[in-house]
């Protein structure tokens, strides 16, 4: 009856959660740890606000459930020996993480404690199937979604595990340090009361938001979804980050709606845009190279410029397309941004200004409450032609007749961009009141000129494509 160790990292919530279940049903001590190592601290500013919002409300449920989050700072393996140390925990239990940096740390971390003679073991639950359980007829991983989904929607999908009845405790809780003293707002200087105001933080929110998207907006999913000036889509990919919700349960009510009424077009698509984020975790599994470098080979002499005065242009959404800007202000102003406007926005990056997608991609990283590794460098690389886009062409977004499909009315860019609106509402001027000052940007200025010219653009990006052709 020795406690467990329960370290908690992108799992921050009671129900569907595979190592909370196994814990509690052992009824053994359970002791709930999060260790703030570079995992956290060295991701992006925006990312690690809203990972200290998630921590804060977890460690609220875990108190109205009578227990705590024990918070401890520096490396995982010394931190947890220390914890092992000073509770007497028989165990160490985590939920699994799959980029290169984490599954080299909890290898060793694991290692390490069973060689001290302490249980360690790792669960499901961030993803709805693990990466190597989806194999090709060939036996190997798929490079292609649609043979993807079809495999994995095929697969039976374990049931969603309840929150447990009652959370055993210690006679005595180590140390906690204060949250407050990590500091994790601190790189955002005057973002952060912005973005509070359109997060939704926590189990419950994320819970919340699975219901009412799947009682209205669902139905309208698969076409309203490309229009952002909609409110089509479920907005979980910021709860999914965090764990705050599971994508088995996720995929549970998708499918109960689904028998409920089959052919029901929005539901179906929704569950393919939850097993698209399954293939990019699928894909940095089984080629960790894809944050990094260009999945696709041949492309080490496509002539992208690095960082470039066009780029910075870019990030401070003043690019002169409005479609363009509109997605990266609402990025600052929101911490997420428009899944049709992502791909629109990277387009213009990489084949109207010629820029490395890393420029992009680190960009997004320090912005994005919603940041995840796999997903953000899939979708920078299937942009720029580098990734898994099985289409037999070079794809080029134009922003203008892109905006004239979906966003007709302009509202979408009247949201967010402040020059091009009469009376300007309070999204639009919240981008001036949290970019940085430096940047010496009023929304009485003129709005800019266009950047390039979207033909010549086009022709330029074209002819450097069939030059250097992978």
């Amino acid at each position: 009856m020795t406690p467990i160790l329960l370290w908690f990292r992108r799992d921050l919530r009671l129900d569907d959660n595979p190592m909370l279940h196994a814990a509690a049903r052992t009824g053994r001590p359970m002791i709930p740890v999060f260790v703030g190592d570079d995992a956290i601290f060295g991701i992006g500013a925006a990312a690690r606000w809203r990972y200290g919002e998630a921590l804060s409300s977890f460690s609220q449920r875990l108190q109205s459930h009578g227990a705590r989050l024990i918070l401890r700072r520096g490396p995982a393996l010394p931190v947890l020996r220390e914890l092992v140390r000073e509770t007497g925990a028989g165990a160490v239990w985590w939920t699994r993480l799959y980029d290169p940096q984490a599954r080299a740390r909890d290898g060793d971390v694991k290692s390490a404690l069973r060689a001290d003679g302490i249980e360690a073991r790792s669960f499901p639950g961030h993803l709805l199937v693990e990466p190597w359980q989806v194999e090709t007829g060939q036996g190997g991983p798929y490079r292609v979604y649609t043979p993807f989904w079809k495999a994995v929607s095929a697969r039976d999908m374990p049931t969603p595990c309840p929150e447990p009845d009652r959370l055993a405790t210690p006679p005595h809780w180590p140390r906690s340090e204060a949250l407050d003293d990590w500091a994790l707002a601190a790189g955002l200087v005057r973002a952060a009361p912005v973005l509070a105001r359109h997060a939704r933080i926590g189990e419950a929110a994320a819970q919340d938001r699975l219901e009412r998207f799947l009682s209205a907006a669902v139905a309208d999913y698969r076409t309203a979804r490309d229009l952002p000036a909609r409110e089509a889509t479920s907005g979980l990919s910021e709860n999914l980050t965090y764990g705050e919700i599971g994508p088995r349960r996720v995929w549970s009510a998708a499918q109960a709606l689904l028998s409920a009424e089959p052919g029901n077009k929005g539901a179906e698509h929704f569950c393919k845009e939850l097993v698209w984020r399954e293939f990019a975790y699928h894909l940095m599994f089984h080629w960790p190279q894809i944050l990094k470098d260009n999945w696709r080979e041949g492309w080490e002499d496509f002539p992208w410029r690095d960082d470039n005065t066009d780029a910075e242009r870019w990030r401070r959404g003043m690019t002169g397309e409005p479609f363009v800007d509109a997605g990266l202000r609402e990025m600052y102003v929101t911490g997420t941004m428009h899944n049709r406007a992502r791909m629109i926005v990277a387009s213009y990056l990489t084949k109207h200004l010629m820029t490395h997608w890393k420029v992009g991609l680190d960009w997004f990283a320090d912005c994005l409450i919603d940041w995840d590794p796999a997903s953000n460098a899939m979708g920078w690389q299937w942009v720029a032609g580098s990734g898994p886009d099985a289409a037999p062409y070079f794809r080029i977004f134009n922003p203008a007749t892109q905006a004239e499909k979906f966003d007709p009315q302009s509202r979408y860019r009247h949201r967010f961009i402040a020059e091009l609106a009469s009376k300007p509402g309070t999204d639009a001027l919240s981008y001036f009141d949290c970019v940085p000052r430096a940047w010496g940007l009023d929304p009485a200025q003129p709005y800019p000129a266009p950047l390039v010219d979207l033909k010549a653009g086009r022709a330029r990006v074209l002819e450097a494509y069939h030059a250097n052709k992978p």
